[in-house]
């Protein structure tokens, strides 16, 4: 005698169900190899050459780490290109070349960051100013004042500070390495902390979290400060990269938007609470990965930023379907 037996429903584990981080690393691999391959470059895949392309990554990554935790929390920052220039033209400004002065130059830099973290998220969380109004006039005010008192590259770094930016470690690049050493302290703080949870929990329903008694204001500050720490690290880098601090820095390197656009591909909701710090670093693995494949094509500059944007709608177009199947 047989028995029937109701076979269980299988899972089916599709493109759907693949986590957003690990489905662009592997299209930013893609592409990079794909190009080497095509133009015949193909010594941009040995070691040398991908370190070329984590080196490419470093200032644009440590805003993106910031601006994580701002958007975690449901806000944004647009001040963080600004206070990238601002920071460079200070450091280089208060350094003058003298190895005596990295460490209070430094300090001065950190301090000024924070002062903008907080007027930043004292404004949005205590003022209920709208966040992209908030930090963009932060971010005019720095850039006016720049533009007003330098008109040239500011000041000198030290010799000893460029080290920051040409120095290696166990053959490792020191800038690739000051990245991992971020990327790992914003995962850990995100992933094993009361605090990082408490972040998720405000971005994810402020008003739940207020009835569970979280002072939603508090953390909305917090992140906003770190935010601008983000800023401060990528500013201290490329001052010590380009041995100067450069007033228009931030503002041509576009990494206001292009800090959002990283951790938006790499799966961190605008709307808050979901995401991390694994999705911003692929996502900014995939800039690099484009950048490096449009040079290796020749492609024209304004043809990237075109590219570029119509994969940031790609991602965003994509994610939509992901989030629309779930809850179908």
């Amino acid at each position: 005698m047989s028995v029937d037996t109701v076979a269980a429903p299988r899972t089916s584990r599709g493109f759907r169900d693949l986590p957003v981080p690990l489905v662009v690393i592997a299209l930013a691999a893609i592409i990079y190899v794909t190009a080497a391959v095509v133009t015949g470059q193909t010594n941009q895949i040995s070691l040398a050459g991908l370190a070329g392309l984590l080196q490419r990554t470093v200032a644009l990554g440590l805003v993106g780490l910031g601006q994580t935790f701002a958007i975690l929390v449901g806000s944004i920052d647009l001040s963080v290109a600004a206070l990238i220039s601002t920071v460079a033209v200070l450091a280089s400004y208060l350094m003058q070349g003298d190895p005596g002065m990295i460490v209070p130059a430094v300090a001065a830099c950190l301090a000024l960051s924070l002062v903008i973290g907080a007027i930043n998220g004292g404004l949005v969380a205590y003022w209920g100013i709208n966040p992209l109004i908030a930090t963009l006039a932060t971010g005019l005010i720095l850039q006016g004042l720049l533009s007003a008192g330098f008109t040239y590259l500011g000041g000198r770094v030290a010799p000893e500070f460029q080290a920051l930016a040409y120095q290696g470690l166990f053959g490792v690049p020191l800038p690739v390495l000051l990245l991992a050493v971020f990327a790992l302290l914003a995962w850990f703080v995100l992933a094993k902390t009361r605090f990082g949870a408490h972040l998720y929990a405000v971005g994810g329903n402020p008003d739940g979290a207020k009835l569970a008694g979280l002072r939603v204001e508090r953390f909305v500050l917090s992140a906003h400060i770190l935010a601008s720490l983000g800023a401060c690290i990528a500013g201290l880098y490329l001052a010590a990269r380009l041995q100067s601090g450069t007033p228009w820095i931030g503002r041509d390197g576009i990494y206001d938007l292009e800090s959002i656009a990283i951790v938006v591909i790499g799966g961190t909701a605008l709307s808050g609470g979901k995401g991390g710090v694994l999705g911003t670093i692929a996502g900014v693995l995939l800039f690099a990965s484009l950048d490096a494949s449009f040079n290796m094509f020749g492609v024209d500059a304004f043809l990237k930023q075109v590219l570029r944007g119509a994969i940031v709608i790609a991602a965003v177009a994509v994610y939509a379907v992901r989030n629309k199947g779930h809850v179908a």
